[in-house]
């Protein structure tokens, strides 16, 4: 028989923390005399200097008549807008022809006639020139649109009306008291904003466009309507498309609007169907309002010319040639009557 020997196992860590903080269950005691331990070191705890408070002064009552109360500065005036900034830092370009409209022209195509009682025309562009302007002046809710002062007025295909209504709209923006207006004949091929006010060719965009050492000035006329200024198309381009999809053409626009911070480029562009300079166009400008002709513009049509002018980041339709309103809505009769 093998001699067994009991092994004694050392104690567990549960077991010598109990003996050493437990209760000796016998004794009733703790199992560790904690009188005898040295005390704990004292933290040494560095000393802060005090600054004595300063005296409180006594307050003094002020005589109205001698002591004025100090003077509350104005808060300061609103930054303006980049572009004015930038169209203040340059002369502005001053034409050198002049012209007068053919207001007889005008009246004889049922155009707006400037210095005439309000028609029902007058009044329907009254309604689109607000909406224009509220769209690059920021007001209400909406916005600044960048560039929105550029406007270009397109159609999808010829004779649906845009050159009608690119001028009744620079017609009606030009009595603006904070604007002023630069009809800009965009379509190249078959320019008719000239024809239409009854003034005369010379040279114009694709001429400031081609030579950049031309006198801009001599690209401009200034109308007897002081708020409105023309910019004919000029001399006919074989690359027509390519100058204006250059940088220069926006070089060319930006020192149109230099030294003249309200004003508004109105673009009589080409059909966008039909010719290829309307879509570079479109990358030059703010807003765009797409004319379509009632009863005569498709819908696939104007499917095709707005996709085409996707460079333009804001497109409107205005519809031409209505013979009825639903709401039966007729502008200019109130004008028209002998009494209020």
């Amino acid at each position: 028989m093998n001699d067994q020997r009991k092994v004694k196992r050392p104690p567990s860590l549960l077991e010598r923390a109990a003996d050493m903080f437990g209760i000796d269950p016998v004794a009733n005691a703790p199992t560790i005399d904690v009188s005898n331990l040295p005390p704990e070191p004292e933290k040494k705890t560095k000393a802060v200097k005090v600054e004595p408070a300063a005296e409180t002064p006594r307050p003094e009552i002020l005589d109205p008549v001698v002591e004025a109360a100090p003077a509350i500065e104005p808060a300061p005036a609103p930054k303006p807008s980049p572009r004015k900034d930038v169209a203040r830092a340059a002369p502005a370009v001053v034409p050198t022809r002049q012209g007068t409209i053919d207001r007889e022209r005008l009246a004889a195509r049922g155009m707006i006639v400037p210095g005439t009682p309000v028609t029902g025309i007058a009044e329907e562009y009254r309604i689109v020139k607000r909406e224009l302007i509220r769209n690059f002046g920021g007001s209400g809710n909406r916005p600044v649109l960048p560039r929105g002062h550029r406007v270009l007025i397109a159609s999808a295909n010829p004779g649906e009306g845009k050159t009608f209504s690119a001028v009744n709209l620079a017609l009606s923006l030009a009595v603006e008291a904070d604007h002023d207006v630069l009809l800009i004949d965009a379509d190249i091929a078959k320019p008719s904003v000239l024809e239409a006010l009854g003034l005369e060719d010379g040279p114009g965009l694709m001429d400031a466009l081609a030579d950049p050492h031309l006198a801009v000035g001599d690209c401009l006329i200034q109308t007897d309507i002081p708020g409105l200024k023309v910019m004919p198309a000029g001399t006919g381009h074989m690359h027509d498309t390519e100058l204006l999809a250059s940088a220069r053409t926006e070089t060319l626009l930006a020192q149109l609007e230099a030294g003249a911070p309200g004003r508004i480029l109105i673009l009589d562009s080409p059909p966008v169907l039909a010719a290829s300079p309307a879509a570079v166009l479109a990358g030059h400008v703010g807003q765009l309002i797409m004319v379509v002709r009632a009863d005569e513009t498709l819908e696939s049509s104007l499917r095709d010319a707005i996709g085409l002018m996707g460079a333009c980041p804001h497109i409107q339709l205005l519809l031409n040639g209505v013979k009825y309103s639903p709401g039966g809505r007729r502008f200019g009769t109130y004008y028209g009557q002998g009494g209020a």
